[in-house]
């Protein structure tokens, strides 16, 4: 075994029969060093501490069996399978392989006595085990019983749970010895850390003598605790890297922002002001802002980034603010455009359907700095794309981007000049859970007050056998004047099924409401489309809107107080709640009906009845987390939220405020133990935390 002093820095090429294509399969596992091997924990445990005589076996049930080999054959004709028969004098019991090599018939030929383990089902010719483990036994003497549990990994194609067990027995065999890890805590700085140490946690849940549950469960959240303050220890230290640099000074100017105000066709709520506040104060810090802007569907969010803009270009700074989509990155255009304009403050829009000399005469103007603001899609970071003065960036539905996509846009600012500062926007409201550990290196302003004139959605619940009732309900709708959306949701994870359902929608609707003008909407039309599309139906010349969930975000239609979502089921509740703040933005009533397929399951049913009980937006956001867990809310492969390895969010929540309390401690008193916390699990790229 290896002699370094660092578990993370042992190499797996070190261990004993791991040849490039293993070490390969453990790297699809996010197995890339011994430590690794040790954080890759059981799924589940088997016992394999006693044999069981095969004429005691009972189908359903795993066992350890002994059986000397009778025969071995290849058996069917369309579906072929190896069979090797095992007897031990108390019965018998058939081994089938689907999946086998010629070689394995002539390997289970020659053993004389076989040992396995497999769950026993019932066969057509006696009971049987499926792809067991086995293993030959050699001379007359057989090899002793497993003293304790058997661990089961997670595994990947061509890698045998024989070979992860024995791959992890050499890395703890070598931690056993490794003078250098772990370091240990201070005394009393969490009961969860003082139960065991973290090389107990590890050898309990790797070699446990017994499946008793509370030991299990104590190693694990000892585990976990420490994967959590490690990852909350990483945002704090880049929270203070990042304060100790330096960004513009914006200061607000009175006049320009008085005369933004007196200029805007609503009034400004009291949340919005005080988070104008926060935000001035941020900008003439001359550190760099790093907010996170929340507010519920319909808070008005969008005017905070434009008066944020509006300081930037009095202090002649550029703005460039991204959005996931073209559809809404060209309302912003229009939106801040008229907002801006009065104050003398030139916008521009990029987006992936500039070509030719329209882009090239568009990124002259950015990198002139003749653009106080810039919109965009993706295209902003693109390596064209130079600015003149970048001094506030803007993310807009930023759980939309991945990391490095918000790193490239900071990244923009000249290298020579002080980092842009930067403000995040999200209407899907973050669960306090979330918000305490992915978003720690962030400060946070919430909205929490809706502007006035806002109409409560009535949500119902209906099922699809009741379809024409909806049909004939639109009919009178549009007939008194109004419009209506119908939403076709995701199929099957795809976008041409998708769009297939919409087109087919569009098509029945039409056929059964003969007069009204009705117009399509989806992913796979090219951005002109899309745009005339929603012009038509913004200005009234459309009656109803058959959509993809492409109008999830954006879109502003205040007569449109009508919306159906066909199998709601099938979108989670944040992105549910974010299709009916479609509605209700303008006078009257305004209604959303799920149409849902039955029958729906338990958690079908509880999720679509909080969506009808609840028009807040981080209730349902809690929810939603609870019954979905926190990859799925936000998807974390995307949003660069931390993917851990043994803490779950939802399960591990009453840890959170220790591990935020103990990190400011640590970071105060034991900065050595802080990096070596950060060395076990935090993976490499720790500058895109907090991207």
């Amino acid at each position: 075994m290896p002699k370094s002093r660092a578990l993370r820095q042992a190499p797996l090429d070190s261990l004993q029969g791991a040849g490039e294509k293993t070490v390969g399969r453990l790297h699809k596992l996010g197995i890339f060093s011994l430590q690794d091997l040790l954080l890759h924990l059981p799924i589940r445990y088997e016992d394999r501490s006693k044999l069981t005589p095969l004429g005691a076996l009972q189908p359903g049930r795993a066992a350890l069996v002994e059986g000397d080999v009778e025969l071995t054959d290849v058996a069917g004709t369309t579906r072929r399978s190896l069979i090797c028969r095992i007897s031990d004098g108390t019965g018998f019991l058939n081994l089938r392989f689907f999946h086998f090599r010629p070689e394995q018939l002539r390997i289970l030929n020659s053993l004389g006595r076989i040992r396995c383990f497999g769950e026993v089902r019932a066969g057509a010719h006696g009971l049987e085990m499926v792809h067991p483990e086995y293993e030959g036994l050699n001379g007359s003497a057989s090899p002793p019983l497993e003293s304790g549990l058997t661990p089961v990994y997670p595994t990947t194609d061509g890698l045998r749970q024989q070979s992860l067990r024995r791959f992890i027995g050499q890395a703890l065999r070598f931690a056993q010895h490794d003078s250098d890890d772990p370091a240990e805590f201070p005394a009393h700085l969490s009961p969860v850390l003082d139960a065991m140490s973290w090389w107990e946690a590890v050898r309990c849940l790797h070699r446990p003598a017994d499946l008793h549950p509370d030991t299990l469960e104590t190693a694990r959240r000892r585990l976990a605790y420490e994967e959590l303050l490690a990852h909350h220890l990483s945002l704090a230290r880049f929270r203070t890297e990042i304060r100790r640099q330096s960004a513009p000074m914006l200061r607000a100017n009175s006049s320009l922002k008085e005369s933004f105000i007196a200029g805007l066709p609503f009034a400004l709520t009291g949340a919005q002001q005080r988070v104008i506040g926060e935000i001035e104060a941020d900008l003439c810090s001359g550190r760099p802002m790093m907010r996170l802007l929340q507010g519920d569907v319909g808070s008005g969010k969008t005017v905070i980034a434009a008066h944020a803009a509006l300081t930037a270009a009095a202090n002649g700074w550029q703005t460039a603010l991204m959005a996931p989509t073209e559809l809404l990155a060209e309302q912003h255009f229009r939106t801040f455009s008229a907002w801006l304009q009065p104050a003398g403050i030139s916008t521009i829009l990029l987006t992936g359907k500039l070509k030719g000399q329209a882009r090239r005469s568009t990124l002259a103007v950015i990198a002139a700095g003749n653009a106080g603001l810039v919109i965009g899609t993706h295209a902003l970071f693109q390596d064209a794309v130079a600015f003149h003065r970048l001094g506030l960036t803007v993310i807009d539905e930023q759980h939309r981007f991945g990391v490095h996509q918000r790193l490239a846009l900071r990244d923009k600012a000249h290298p020579d000049t002080v980092l842009p500062h930067q403000l995040v926007m999200t209407a899907t409201p973050i669960p306090r859970t979330l918000a305490i550990l992915g978003y720690a290196d962030l400060d946070c302003s919430v909205i929490d007050e809706l502007p006035p004139g806002r109409t409560p959605v009535v949500t119902s619940v209906i099922p699809s056998p009741r379809r024409q009732e909806i049909i004939d309900r639109i009919g009178s709708w549009v007939a008194a004047g109004r419009q209506a959306y119908w939403v076709c949701t995701l199929i099957e994870e795809s976008e041409a099924l998708q769009c297939e359902a919409a087109e087919n929608t569009a098509a029945s609707l039409a056929e059964a409401l003969p007069g009204l003008r009705i117009r399509l909407l989806h992913g796979r039309m090219s951005s002109t489309e899309k745009d005339s599309v929603m012009q038509e139906f913004k200005g009234g010349r459309s009656d109803i809107l058959v959509a993809t969930t492409v109008i999830e975000v954006g879109v502003d239609v205040p007569n449109a107080g009508l919306m159906i979502i066909e199998n709601p089921e099938r979108l989670g509740l944040a992105q549910l709640h974010q299709l009916r703040g479609r509605v209700g933005r303008g006078p009257g009533d305004a209604y959303c009906i799920l149409l849902y397929q039955p029958p729906l399951s338990a958690v079908g049913k509880e999720r679509l009845k909080i969506l009808k009980d609840s028009s807040d937006g981080f209730v349902i956001a809690e929810k939603d987390l609870e019954l979905r867990g926190p990859g799925e809310f936000l998807g974390i492969r995307q949003t660069g939220l931390a993917r851990f390895r043994i803490a779950d969010l939802a399960r591990d929540n009453d840890l959170l405020d220790a591990v935020t309390a103990n990190a400011e401690r640590l970071l105060e008193r034991h900065p050595e133990l802080v990096a070596q916390l950060l060395n076990r699990w935090v993976e490499q790229g720790l500058q895109y935390v907090g991207a």
